[in-house]
């Protein structure tokens, strides 16, 4: 082990190289495939892949500071991609594999892209806007069998990388934690999405959420379908997994369907969800067996108060409550502690929260307002790609100002109200869409529901019409005099939707939260897909 003391753990590349001697065979990841079999991945085949395509980006021009797209659902390349990146100090971007079009271009152009390593199934999506990148140079296609796609013979194919015996072998080059590793884009739920700057460090800095947060066992067995563009799936699974040796299955979307046949065919005692997922867990018609599960520990951002103690009944389980973001601040409430609905408190000894007015006067418990976030050790920083004057406005004072309007009880206890701007009000009501959801939601043919506002039609400043955006299960339609009348029986007056807005599926950005941005510019008041309530009654 002596050859290997320059490495640093607390960099995922040197880490699994470290790994791959010590505990070659050691099975972490288990990709599994809706049916159609399953990939292991252990410390070897992570450490020899990754640095299989780390030499071939270096053959192909890219080296230190380049950035580089991955662009796929939940495969093994993904990970073999991502930790190819910091062996060179290339710099990864994953892109939402939903992605097309405008959002696409944007991503790729905005990062400045030199290389995509795509998946065949999206490769359709890419080709629509290759010709409006001019820095991309390099695209990898990666063929999965289970995909029956035909290989292409336009670009090359990563799989022939993959899939030799010997090459010439990478050394570690990066020794700085503080070099970048990816550039994650916010969900850009108001606007283009800005690209944050993540570094080495923040695997070092996992470790330690692990150890002192998710607090996994040995024995233990995680799940997520999660995107691994997501910062989520990073923090709770992904590189938990790899820095524990805790296995983790991992599937190539979420399935809200399949989950509880999946944790129980594995014997997964967590998963992670935000809380848009666990509405549509609960929406699924229940089960005899929902209880009977391996699962012990749900790691939820965003659970619905509306069905937070219900859903930890009916399914036998405990929920760990967290929030974060990307650019920075933590807070968790651990599982059966603490006030239903808080989304907890911050990490002691690490950061430090104040709930703020307009003019960053401290509110008093019980008032609302915007949550600023500050490390008590260490720099308060945030580096969006590009943009200077916003990344110094964000953390304005030494503060990172994180845009969410919350308050806290007498004990400390933080809880999310909304984001800054967007609240609902209705005749002077303050509206908690999740339960007007929840009752839409017990609706047998309803699969997916968000509740968003539009300007009101009386004009009332600050005032909302309330619209129900509902999606049928396959094989379901649905009946708008039926919802209605649920809705009028199950909810205040003031609460009832004005609108149902029946549409496919509804769209959502990486993170399961929905895209009301885009539901609002789908609405109109006298679409075919939209009904009145004044029109049921």
């Amino acid at each position: 082990m002596s050859s290997k003391a320059h490495l640093n753990q607390a960099i995922v590349s040197h880490f699994l190289e470290m790994k791959a001697d010590d505990k070659p065979n050691k099975e972490i990841l288990v990709f599994e495939k809706g049916g159609l079999g399953e990939d292991v991945l252990t410390y070897r085949s992570l450490y020899e892949n990754s640095n299989k395509i780390a030499r071939l980006f270096l053959e192909n021009g890219l080296d230190k500071g380049d950035t580089y797209a991955v662009f796929m659902r939940n495969h093994p390349e993904f990970v073999y991609a991502m930790v190819a990146g910091p062996v060179i100090g290339a710099i990864m971007v994953p892109v939402d594999p939903r992605s097309r079009g405008d959002r696409l271009r944007f991503l790729l152009a905005n990062s400045k892209a030199k290389a995509v390593i795509v998946s065949g199934e999206n490769l359709p999506q890419l080709r629509e806007v290759l010709a409006q990148l001019p820095d991309l140079r390099l695209v990898l296609v990666v063929w999965r069998p289970e995909q029956d796609l035909p290989v292409s013979s336009d670009f090359p194919a990563l799989n022939e990388t993959l899939e030799k015996a010997s090459w010439d072998r990478v050394d570690q080059r990066i020794m700085d934690v503080r070099h970048p590793m990816q550039i994650i884009y916010t969900s850009g739920t108001t606007g283009d999405p800005k690209g944050v700057m993540i570094r080495n460090n923040r695997f070092g800095i996992f470790n330690i959420v692990t150890r002192l947060v998710w607090k996994y066992k040995p024995g233990d067995v995680l799940y997520s379908g999660l995107s691994l563009t997501h910062g989520n799936a990073q923090a709770v699974t992904l590189f938990p997994a790899i820095g524990t040796g805790t296995k983790a299955v991992i599937s190539p979307r979420f399935t809200k369907s399949r989950i509880w046949d999946i944790c129980r065919k594995y014997g997964c005692t967590s998963f992670s969800l935000l809380g848009g997922m666990m509405g549509g867990i609960f929406n699924e018609p229940p089960h005899e067996n929902d209880g009977d599960n391996p699962v012990k520990t749900v790691i939820s951002a965003g659970t619905p108060v509306a069905i937070w103690e219900d859903f930890e009944t009916r399914f036998n389980l405990k929920v760990l409550e967290w929030y974060g973001a990307v650019e920075g601040g933590f807070a968790y409430k651990p599982p059966g502690k603490g006030p239903i609905g808080s989304f907890g408190k911050p990490l002691p000894g690490m950061m430090e929260f104040k709930v703020v007015d307009e003019e960053d006067t401290d509110l008093p418990h019980g008032q609302s307002g915007e949550l600023i976030v500050r490390m008590t050790k260490g720099e308060t920083k945030v580096d969006y790609l590009g943009q200077a004057d916003a990344s110094e406005e964000k953390t304005r004072g030494g503060w990172l100002r994180t845009g969410d309007v919350v308050h806290r009880d007498e004990s400390g206890w933080y809880y999310f109200d909304h984001r800054k701007g967007s609240e609902l009000r209705r005749s002077g009501d303050f509206i908690q869409p999740d339960h007007i959801e929840r009752v839409i939601g017990e609706s047998p043919e309803v699969s997916e529901v968000c509740v968003y506002g539009i300007p009101a039609a009386s004009g009332a400043p600050g005032e909302s019409d309330l619209v129900a955006a509902v999606s049928p299960f396959v094989g379901k339609t649905i009946d708008p005099a039926d919802l209605f009348a649920k809705c009028r029986k199950g909810l205040e007056p003031n609460f009832v939707p004005s609108f149902l807005q029946v549409v496919e599926t509804v769209p959502k950005t990486i993170s399961e939260k929905a895209l009301d941005r885009v539901l609002k510019e789908q609405f109109a008041p006298d679409a075919k897909n939209v009904f009145k309530s004044e029109n049921y009654k």
